[in-house]
């Protein structure tokens, strides 16, 4: 599944692409859009701007319109110039919106809505979203907070619980406790004030340093190489993620994994860096 800084990244490309252009024809496969192009016609509007929360994409268009997409496991968003070849087969498309200049094709996208402003407010998994951490005035003592107020989770599963914390996924969750070294499955109620806010901070590093080469975006979903590390070769550009039975980078003792949570998703984890004290026993 994409995370926070994929999704931060495909609505900084998109809005650049499309913001200010008028749609000249609006394609879609999924019947519940293609109702609303016969109904109040998404052709003939303005795209006002493109932005990222957390894990959810939204394209306004004039009109009192959003287009709301969740790619989930799955789905990305490319653009390209009229006539260009597609680097996706045409059976992947879900929508297309076509501008004189660009194309913006949604492949794959499981979750597509339109919404005015009032149901945006209503829309369930949107208005619970957590603070975002790729946000201007992120609010870190608020991010703490909502970690603190779910005291029985697994630190790791606490942390890619969006109505906590918006846009940590699988990779970053592992890396980021590594980092802060703290125990993935250890409960929010055994870690000190420090230790979340450590947690916080790191989170929100990894992320806006996952994007701060947006001036060379690509016009495709992001699918490049995820760094934590500081170190140059693609083969350690990660601490811990993917990475089970190979020697820890700060002490050569194996990684180790687990799966986690409610999607069982495997987290990474070194024993020895990362302090086990108040772990569940699913753990070990």
């Amino acid at each position: 599944m994409p995370e926070g800084d994929t999704i931060f990244r495909t609505a900084h490309t998109l809005h650049r692409a499309l913001t200010g252009q008028r749609v000249t024809q609006f394609e879609t496969v999924l019947p519940h859009l293609a109702r609303v192009e016969i109904d109040s016609p998404i052709t003939g509007r303005t795209i006002d701007n493109v932005e990222a929360r957390g894990k959810w994409l939204l394209i306004h268009l004039s009109g009192d319109l959003a287009l709301l997409t969740h790619m989930l496991m799955s789905g990305s968003w490319h653009i390209y110039r009229p006539g260009e070849r597609w680097q996706r087969g045409r059976i992947h498309m879900r929508i297309v919106l076509h501008t004189e200049r660009i194309l913006a094709i949604a492949f794959n996208v499981q979750v597509a809505e339109f919404h005015t402003a009032t149901s945006l407010e209503r829309r369930a998994g949107l208005t619970t979203l957590g603070p975002s951490l790729l946000a201007p005035q992120f609010d870190a003592a608020k991010a703490v907070a909502r970690l603190r107020s779910r005291p029985e989770l697994e630190i790791g599963s606490a942390l890619m619980t969006q109505s906590l914390l918006a846009g940590v996924g699988n990779v970053f969750k592992s890396e980021i406790c590594f980092a802060a070294n703290v125990h993935p499955f250890r409960l929010v109620q055994s870690l000190t004030d420090a230790e979340l806010a450590a947690l916080v901070a790191t989170a929100r590093k990894f992320l806006q340093a996952n994007v701060a080469d947006l001036a060379d975006a690509s016009t495709v979903t992001y699918r490049g190489f995820r760094r934590t590390t500081d170190r140059l070769a693609l083969d350690a550009r990660l601490w811990v993620y993917d990475r089970a039975g190979q020697p820890c980078r700060h002490c050569a003792t194996p990684i180790d994994s687990y799966r986690q949570g409610p999607g069982a998703r495997t987290t990474y984890w070194c024993p020895r860096c990362q302090s086990a004290q108040s772990i569940t026993t699913a753990a070990r």
